[in-house]
């Protein structure tokens, strides 16, 4: 156990960084530098050990799920729920949960790592379980060339003591099963109908989809439309609507629903999972929905080639008003050339209200060669916001937005509707 007089402080700083309105990580970072050694004797005491996602696009979504699966089938959970996916955001979220003996009271941990971290967590905890959920060009100031991605996921799978479950239609990800040795191995996957829409990272840039021979899925994604969505679980198919949005979650869904599956074993019902999936609303900032002025304002991470894509497509421009808010910060990664690899032109018809942030002027740039309308551009963003909102009163409204930049709509957000304060 961590020793209590460490506990007491870290739990102070976690008090005077709410009170700031912000410092999700901070907390974090303050008591690890004090206890190298907290978070490894803190989930020390879980009976069910921990589990760990990772993987480029859709991480804090899927460990939504997830930890939703398993309460419904009785486990409680410890997760790391804003999404703060280094070492010491998983610090700060202990801090939260644990009383000042160092006591936690829950059956599993189930946290997403940012794929970098994960290799460093995995130095002190072991998981029991690991999802890779895919792997896309992303941060490349941060990560490198997407097989150096491949690399540090690997490292999270083979550091497994149980199982893993691999995204079977990346081929980078299925790769990953030929280094593992002592893990049950499992995937999930999609039906051969679905595959073009759901492209890989070398699909995006050469448009083939290959149907070559794969390997079988414990759940499959067979189809989907609107907000209904059919999964193979075995051989039976269970059809179900969903609350989460983006199509690319859908997909995500099946991830879950694989990873539940096998963390459960034989306690695993597929018909409760189902029923606990169809209540899974959008998770923090990825989809949440706003009444602002009784209007919906929706928010859409967007902080790769491949999510912004898919972003575009699973959301129509039509009937909505748009704002892109891109920083440029140490979370939403220094280099922006990514914007170059997204098509646009689902926004030409209804144009862009608003672009702010950091690399406003980058982004009004990457539109204007799409031939998509800017109305208004300021790197300001909180007058951006307001300035949106007012002269869009009567419209739903949807931004686009780095993490930072989310960060900063929702904080602003709070002072005229109601936000969740996350922490």
């Amino acid at each position: 156990m961590p020793h209590p007089f460490i506990i007491l402080l870290g739990k102070v700083v976690r008090g005077l960084a709410r009170l700031r309105g912000g410092g999700s990580a901070l907390p974090g970072l303050f008591v690890e530098r004090l206890d190298p050694q907290f978070i490894q004797k803190t989930l020390a005491q879980l009976p069910e050990g921990v589990v760990v996602i990772s993987g480029t696009n859709g991480k804090t979504t899927t460990t939504k799920m997830v930890v939703s699966l398993l309460e419904a089938h009785g486990l409680k959970v410890f997760t790391n729920r804003t999404g703060s996916n280094f070492t010491r955001g998983v610090a700060a979220a202990l801090l939260k949960e644990i009383d000042l003996r160092g006591c936690l009271d829950a059956d599993v941990a189930v946290l997403e790592l940012d794929e970098a971290h994960a290799v460093k967590f995995v130095e002190a905890v072991q998981p029991r379980h690991s999802l890779i959920l895919n792997v896309m060009r992303d941060q490349l100031d941060r990560f490198g060339e997407i097989d150096a991605t491949a690399n540090l996921l690997a490292t999270l799978a083979k550091s497994s003591s149980q199982s893993v479950v691999l995204n079977r239609e990346d081929p980078r990800v299925r790769r990953i099963a030929l280094e593992l040795k002592n893990q049950q191995v499992s995937y999930f996957g999609l039906s051969n109908d679905l595959l073009q829409h759901f492209p890989n990272d070398d699909d995006l840039r050469n448009q083939s989809v290959k149907t070559t021979k794969r390997p079988p899925a414990e759940v499959l994604l067979s189809a989907y439309k609107d907000d209904h969505a059919t999964f193979t679980i075995g051989n039976k198919k269970y059809e179900t609507s969903l609350k989460i949005t983006g199509v690319y979650n859908v997909f995500n869904s099946a991830a879950a629903i694989a990873l539940t599956k096998v963390i459960l074993t034989d306690d695993f019902d597929a018909r409760k999972t189902i029923v606990a999936l169809s209540e899974v609303t959008p998770a923090f900032g990825r989809g949440e929905v706003f009444i602002v002025d009784g209007q919906p304002l929706e928010l859409v991470l967007v902080k790769n080639p491949s999510g912004f894509r898919l972003g575009l497509k699973s959301f129509p421009a039509s009937g909505y008003a748009t704002m892109i808010a891109i920083n440029d910060n140490y979370a939403d990664g220094r280099d922006m050339s990514w914007l170059w690899d997204v098509e646009f032109d689902d926004l030409a018809k209804a144009g862009v209200a608003s672009v702010s942030g950091i690399r406003a002027y980058d982004m009004a740039l990457r539109l204007q060669y799409d031939e998509v309308p800017v109305t208004d551009v300021n790197t300001d963003l909180p007058a951006a916001l307001r300035r949106f909102i007012g002269q869009n009163k009567t419209l739903p409204k949807r931004i686009y937005c780095t993490y930072t930049a989310m960060l900063a709509i929702r904080k602003d957000l709070r002072k005229s509707t109601n936000v969740e304060v996350v922490s």
